[in-house]
């Protein structure tokens, strides 16, 4: 299964080919790498030309924007009722995934049809695009990142939404960490997200593996969830995992505590306005009740 993101509006994939894909941000222009994208362009058309921004990679691996003309430091594009500030970093991210979008409107729909008060838990919730939108559909919202200036952008996402008064608690932590507390804290929640990145390290140098680290974790989360929970969503950006392998995780965790659990998986993606194809941008797994 393949979701895909098809409800933006400030957002659109123009086109993608010789390993790049060209991007509106609003009224912004970008265009960037992608290891995905191994089909040749259509063609070099002034629409690839004619950007605002472009992001280089060196030989070595570093990269740099190169800028065509004069565009803001940030500003601001909107899914539906939520509100993002993006901006080009070093990192040749703009601090959102546009992909997400789909597993955002899966998220709210199961909170805002629940019959009760929920709790999430977002880990390595970066700037906040699933915290967001949880909180709108509702939810009481406990966002974990180890890196600060993530978790400060994610509380201006919050307020460009129009959500600064909602019940969100913004946590700088190493994930590990700070789920083994949560246990001894007896502190549950109804639904959990997580996005790892491949290889991280947090505040105080902790390092993460996906490949080593993210079976423990997610089975130290499962003792976190309420008996009678909402979902369980995993998304993953690392190269070469397949879908079976983060709902295997899931079904050996989350189905062992939980005999009623559904699991499915597949990939999230994002419509090529040009032609049509759908660009894959991650794995997910979910667990749902």
């Amino acid at each position: 299964m393949i979701l895909l993101a098809e409800d933006w509006k400030d957002y659109e994939l123009l086109d993608a080919g010789n390993g790049e894909k060209l991007e509106r941000w609003g009224n912004i222009v970008l265009r960037r790498p992608d290891p995905q994208i191994i089909w040749p362009s259509s063609a070099e058309t002034s629409v690839w030309k004619n950007v605002d921004a472009r992001y280089l990679k060196s030989a070595s691996g570093a990269g740099r924007w190169e800028y065509r003309r004069k565009i803001p430091d940030s500003w601001i594009i909107k899914y539906m009722d939520l509100s993002f500030k993006v901006r080009p970093t070093d990192f040749k991210h703009t601090g959102l995934f546009p992909e997400q979008a789909a597993n955002w409107k899966w998220i709210s729909d199961k909170i805002r049809t629940a019959d009760k008060k929920i709790s999430i838990l977002n880990l390595f919730a970066y700037t906040g695009g699933a915290t967001v939108a949880a909180a709108l559909a509702g939810a009481e919202v406990c966002h974990v990142d180890a890196v600060k200036g993530s978790v400060l952008w994610a509380k201006e996402n919050l307020k460009i939404s129009g959500l600064g008064d909602r019940p969100v608690r913004f946590i700088v932590d190493d994930v590990h960490k700070f789920v083994k507390r949560e246990q001894r804290r007896e502190h549950l929640y109804d639904g959990i997200i997580m996005d790892p990145p491949s290889y991280g390290r947090g505040p105080k140098g902790e390092v993460w593996k996906i490949e080593d680290s993210l079976y423990d974790l997610v089975k130290e989360c499962a003792t976190l969830l309420s008996s009678n929970p909402l979902f369980f969503l995993v998304n993953s950006y690392t190269t070469g995992f397949s879908p079976q392998v983060v709902s295997n995780i899931l079904k050996m965790t989350i189905g062992k505590r939980f005999k009623n659990v559904r699991v499915d998986c597949g990939e999230v993606g994002i419509p090529i306005s040009a032609n049509g194809l759908v660009l894959p941008c991650g794995i997910y797994a979910r667990a749902s009740w």
